[in-house]
């Protein structure tokens, strides 16, 4: 059973940092790509980034490059979401998610495994 846990989130002022944490457990993950997705209020879920366990490949969407760097930690088994320069747009919950694979990696319904999310808020 592959279980998810985030955290790191928080109240933060615009142009701050803030680092979430995403624990893996259950399985190996050697070809699992891992993703963060983020959910604002009367908003669709949406594709943030996502790193292939193997390799190490990222992506990211439009309105983080340059400000989100997410990395892995292969012996904790955990993936980071280091995120710079917050903008009030940037407030959501964030998610976690894994799968097998990474073709789909940007698609919230491809993913099988998901955390709980945690809340990150920005505020101007």
């Amino acid at each position: 059973q592959v279980q998810l846990v985030e955290s790191g989130g928080g109240l933060v002022q615009a142009g701050d940092s803030l680092r979430l944490s995403c624990a893996a457990s259950g399985r190996t993950f050697n070809d699992y790509t891992m993703g963060w997705f983020r959910q604002a209020p009367g908003k669709e879920r949406e594709f943030v980034a996502a790193i292939r366990w193997s390799g190490g490949s990222t992506y990211y969407a439009d309105s983080v490059k340059g400000r989100f760097i997410i990395s892995r930690d292969n012996g904790k088994n955990t993936v980071y979401l280091q995120m710079n320069r917050l903008k009030p747009e940037d407030t959501a919950v964030y998610y976690c998610a894994a799968n097998r694979g990474y073709s789909s990696y940007s698609d919230y319904s491809w993913y099988d495994y998901w955390g709980q999310g945690t809340q990150v808020t920005v505020s101007s």
